[in-house]
């Protein structure tokens, strides 16, 4: 089973105990409307482009809110069971969807209150900083400084170069995923001037 695969099923069951009307870190949605986005993003192909795409966001949230509404459980399931056989993102789940079960599970997972990181594997840390690497530079292309994504075990990749000033974020990978996908409750250490450490965290990382 893929990390991919663990990470819905951990998704699934994490969304389950918390309930429908959970917060979530993805901005105002419920436990209820983010499992109606991943069910939109998996199952409704005239519907995703207006994920990433402006003109298209009207009918997204039409038919979102309208699938919001099935039951908590059929909604669940459709996540769990993740893309149809005639899905594009089918044959290449455990690439495709790997930074989007893991993230969305954190976003349920840590908007509760006295949330604590979980430990995961070598491996699994290992595929979050492959991950992380390759998408990076996207995520902190507004800096004004260089910015450097660090491990505690001494991985380092420059990800943007902008001037000699520069801010190390040192973390687990899967704190630096996190990080670079927009989201703050992370646990991460800086170095750097004050001001220009502030000015990478305030970033919009959105990707």
């Amino acid at each position: 089973m893929s990390m991919a695969q663990r990470e819905r099923r951990a998704l699934v069951e994490t969304m389950s105990a918390v309930g429908p009307d959970a917060p979530t870190l993805c901005g105002k949605w419920t436990v209820r409307e983010l499992a109606a986005h991943l069910v939109v993003r998996e199952r409704r192909p005239d519907a995703a482009p207006g994920i990433m795409l402006k003109p298209f966001s009207g009918y997204l949230d039409s038919v979102q809110a309208k699938i919001a509404r099935k039951p908590f459980q059929e909604l669940l399931e459709e996540v769990r069971t993740g893309p149809p056989w005639w899905s594009p993102l089918r044959p290449v789940d455990a690439v495709a969807n790997l930074s989007e079960m893991f993230v969305h599970h954190e976003d349920v997972r840590r908007s509760a209150p006295g949330w604590e990181p979980r430990t995961l594997s070598d491996a699994d840390e290992a595929r979050l900083w492959s991950l992380l690497r390759k998408m990076a530079r996207m995520a902190y292309r507004k800096a004004t400084v260089t910015v450097v994504l660090a491990t505690p075990d001494g991985d380092r990749a420059v990800v943007h170069t902008q001037s000699e000033a520069e801010v190390t974020l040192t973390g687990k990978p899967s704190e630096l995923l996190l990080h670079a996908f927009g989201r703050d409750e992370v646990r991460l250490e800086t170095a750097g001037a004050p001001g220009d450490v502030r000015a990478v965290l305030a970033l919009d990382r959105s990707v």
